[in-house]
């Protein structure tokens, strides 16, 4: 760990908290090495260096957002479960396991590390306004 990568291990969790997002990526903010943030909870932050899943089981579909794809949201199905495993902060091995959202932050934000963006799995793409306009209408017809 070098004075550096504290630092940009900061920039990130505070870009990422700043975009209200649950995790970042460092290709996402220009730097090409394989680290990740996630922040499903608050105060539960996961700093991920090399990280590699290991484990994936089950399957989940719902919505994701990316802050590299501002305006928009798609419909994407992944595991339920996964294990990861990385280095942390202080370079030590640490096994990550995720279930439901933390399992879909894992994949996305590791699926950054290796060039890839949700919209190339997306079922279905929607931007904002149309998905708000889409659950507007479905919390219509459920008062009627």
């Amino acid at each position: 760990m070098t004075p550096h990568l504290k630092t940009l291990i900061a920039d990130m969790v505070e870009t990422m908290r700043a975009a209200n997002g649950v995790g970042l990526a460092a290709p996402q903010v220009g730097i090409l090495k394989r680290l990740v943030v996630i922040e499903c909870e608050e105060g539960e932050l996961h700093v991920l260096i090399n990280p590699e899943i290991t484990e994936r089981d089950g399957e989940q579909t719902g919505y994701e957002g990316c802050l590299s794809v501002p305006g928009k949201t798609g419909i994407v199905t992944r595991p339920m479960h996964v294990i990861v495993k990385a280095l942390n902060e202080e370079m030590q091995p640490v096994t990550v396991e995720g279930e439901e959202l933390l399992a879909r932050a894992l994949c996305h934000e590791i699926d950054h590390l290796d060039g890839h963006l949700y919209t190339e799995v997306a079922e279905e793409l929607y931007t904002n306004e149309e998905l708000e306009a889409m659950q507007e209408e479905e919390a219509a017809e459920e008062r009627e």
